[in-house]
């Protein structure tokens, strides 16, 4: 099925490179996060390079608002990345090319997916090629592919979309897959990113050792998450040197004898499930200076993510198209970005938020969480020790066009028929809002006093889904 699906996405690629090509400008639309900047950071080199005039928008989401923004906008094309799939039958201008890998509407208008039509929508999405968007390619991915068809050269860019995809949590199973698989491999052809097999914690650049055993989080290390003293005497029983001179080190400092006792060590502690998922595969940015965050594909994504979060997504995009300056300011959200991620995370445990249905789990933060961070919030609970894995979660918080929506969910429940995409949009429509995403990670917005009326038929439809 790869194959076959594999072609027609290409196809649909070579169709939007061409709208791209014949564009006499372009404006790109791109989503806040890690992938949506990425994605935004490929269209806008693609453009630069055949000398496009052009400029970037980012959405959090695609409102009424920024729907009639595209519709109006002057220039011929505008080219929608990480966005767009789920609002086909919304968008009433012709010129405009979408590269999106969320679960596109079903009820597109008849005529606007002809591909050999630069005067209707170019449309190129996973879903429509029989793959799946949430593990196989990520928005970053499907733009890239786009801009591999105007050029080959740019496969230069690949090492984006392999950021984007890991923003978007597309190697949860320890490695990149299917597409993202191919892409993966014209980075390392082009030698821009390298892999490696090691301990999947976070912070394997940035972290000094302590903190990369304390705060790894996923899996949680009995005895050592959380307890920086027990970590310390780790290495030292191993002889493992914290610091080398006056300088912390970090993971990747160690030498390959040094990693594969501590890794031992960790693995020791963790149930045999809990020690597979530990091990995978890591992506290393050559490009990026070593204790940055621009080396490692996980930190580079978490960096991107900040600055989205907080308003700076073009700080974001500027990283990626090379500006050292903007790495300084993206590190003060990043600061500000893991403070509240922890501080929310703390305040959802300690009030006892998170309440229990029969089949889904749900908590509001009301305005004490920011709408951009909720889903992070709930992925987080979920993962750790704060909800059920064997459920859904479902967050509400304030946003300024009503109650955002987080829904998150193991990617076990997919195997047993869970699709959150399908459950947000279909819940959300039923109380006069709207929503969509992955199968296992979904939104929406709806009316703000219906909140009891949406996990009425979340719980349902969860019902009936799962096997």
């Amino acid at each position: 099925m790869q194959g076959s699906g594999t072609a027609r996405l290409e196809g649909a690629a070579s169709a939007a490179a061409e709208a791209v090509r014949a564009a006499g400008s372009v404006l790109i639309v791109s989503h806040i996060d890690a992938d949506g900047i990425t994605a935004a950071a490929i269209a806008s080199s693609v453009c630069d390079r055949l000398g496009k005039e052009h400029r970037v928008v980012f959405l959090k989401k695609l409102s009424e608002e920024g729907i009639g923004m595209i519709d109006s906008a002057p220039e011929p094309l505008v080219w929608i990345c990480d966005l767009g799939s789920g609002y086909l039958s919304a968008f009433s201008r012709p010129g405009i090319v979408i590269t999106d890998h969320h679960v596109p509407d079903g009820s597109r208008k008849a005529g606007q997916m002809s591909l050999d039509s630069f005067s209707d929508m170019v449309h190129v999405n996973p879903h429509d090629a029989g793959m799946d968007g949430s593990t196989e390619i990520s928005g970053a991915g499907v733009t890239y592919l786009v801009a591999k068809a105007v050029d080959p050269s740019n496969t230069d860019l690949a090492y984006l979309a392999v950021v984007g995809a890991c923003g978007d949590v597309q190697d949860s199973e320890g490695r990149l897959v299917s597409m993202n698989r191919e892409i993966l491999n014209d980075a390392v052809a082009d030698g821009s990113v390298s892999v490696s097999e090691d301990l999947r914690l976070f912070g394997r650049e940035t972290r000094t050792l302590i903190q990369f055993l304390q705060f790894g989080s996923d899996p949680s290390v009995p005895g050592l998450s959380e307890n920086g003293a027990e970590c310390a005497r780790l290495y030292s029983s191993l002889d493992i040197p914290l610091k080398d001179g006056r300088r912390s080190r970090c993971w990747n400092d160690l030498t390959p004898a040094e990693k594969e006792r501590a890794t031992d060590a960790v693995l020791s502690r963790l149930s045999p499930e809990d020690a597979e998922r530990a091990i995978g595969e890591t992506y290393t940015i050559t490009g990026g200076r070593p204790h940055t965050e621009l080396r490692d594909a996980k930190e580079y994504a978490t960096l991107l993510n900040a600055c989205g979060r907080y308003g700076d997504a073009e700080v974001g995009m500027r990283i990626c198209m090379g500006d050292a300056d903007a790495l300084a300011a993206a590190k003060d959200r990043r600061t500000s970005h893991k403070q509240n991620i922890s501080s929310a995370l703390a305040m959802v445990k300690e009030k006892g938020l998170v309440k229990r249905r029969r089949f889904i789990q749900w908590f509001d933060a009301g305005s004490e969480i920011q709408e951009t961070v909720v889903g992070i919030v709930a992925g987080m609970l979920l993962n750790g020790d704060g909800a059920d894995r064997d459920m859904p979660i479902i967050a509400f918080a304030d946003a300024d066009d009503g109650a955002k929506v987080s829904a998150r969910a193991d990617r076990s429940l997919a195997g047993r028929g869970l699709d959150l995409s399908f459950v947000m949009r279909t819940a959300a429509e039923a109380v006069g809002g709207y929503g969509g995403g992955h199968s296992v990670a979904a939104g929406a917005t709806i009316p703000p006093d219906r909140k009891e009326d949406f996990l009425d038929a979340v719980e349902d439809i969860v019902a009936a889904q799962i096997i």
